[in-house]
């Protein structure tokens, strides 16, 4: 990554980026999937995972400290196992697809994903709490945030699925993204080579818009209720698969 050559409107995307990210780790699903690919555009799908990846843990510190409480472990217990396997599955094939080929497959992944939120928002009664719809949930939560952290919309289908309350969706959400994504980092350092110095130089320039946009959707969520707040999550990811899609 040549970070000397980012010009004034490179540094202000990435601090509008981790604006963003702050808002999405506070609750307003979707707009982390939206910044991926305009971090894409600066510094190509993997070196951005890198670039975004610290910024997210920020995000997550703060999303954990304010809804902590809200977390259902029960579904936690269930996913991480599946999900640290799914980080290091991503870990292998990141080297073994090109940066277009994995854009289409997660806009496939996530347009399936919304397919799936409309079908269970429609037969309220099916909910699917399996062994099997965990394990599905985690390995490809795990592949999807370690390639692209792109989990977000895997992880609203699971959550969604198991009609958690808004603040018990956020606070589980919030607990499982930090340890993976905490998790993450030493693949992202020694493997890939996509964290360093200047990359994380960035990322602490970007921390006061991170936490601006953390304590902005927290008072936002505040005034969302539950069935609109489900769709906002269905909507923001439907619109984050069509902004994947090549152009």
């Amino acid at each position: 990554m040549i970070f000397e050559s980012l010009t004034g409107f490179d540094v202000a995307l990435v601090l509008a980026i981790g604006f963003m990210v702050g808002l999405a780790k506070a609750g307003i699903h979707g707009l982390t999937l939206l910044s991926v690919p305009l971090l894409a555009l600066l510094f190509g799908g993997k070196h951005s995972s890198g670039v975004m990846l610290p910024m997210l843990i920020m995000a997550d510190i703060f999303a954990v400290h304010h809804y902590h409480r809200h977390a259902n472990w029960q579904f936690l217990i269930k996913l991480f196992p599946s999900a640290f396997v799914g980080v290091l599955i991503g870990t292998w094939l990141g080297d073994h697809i090109n940066d277009a080929l994995f854009m289409q497959i997660m806009a496939v992944i996530i347009f399936a994903s919304v397919g799936l939120m409309l079908w269970l928002e429609r037969n309220k009664s099916a909910v699917p709490d399996y062994t099997w719809f965990a394990i599905l949930a985690g390995v490809l939560g795990g592949f999807t945030t370690m390639v692209g952290n792109l989990a977000g919309s895997v992880m609203a289908v699971y959550l969604l699925s198991m009609r958690l309350p808004k603040n018990e969706f956020i606070g589980t959400a919030a607990w499982f993204f930090l340890v993976i994504n905490i998790f993450k980092v030493p693949f992202h350092v020694y493997v890939w080579e996509t964290i360093n110095w200047q990359s994380f130089t960035l990322n602490l320039i970007a921390l006061p818009l991170i936490i601006a946009g953390v304590y902005l959707g927290i008072w936002l969520v505040k005034r969302i209720n539950e069935k609109h707040y489900r769709w906002l999550v269905i909507g923001m990811t439907l619109l984050a698969a069509a902004a994947l899609l090549p152009g």
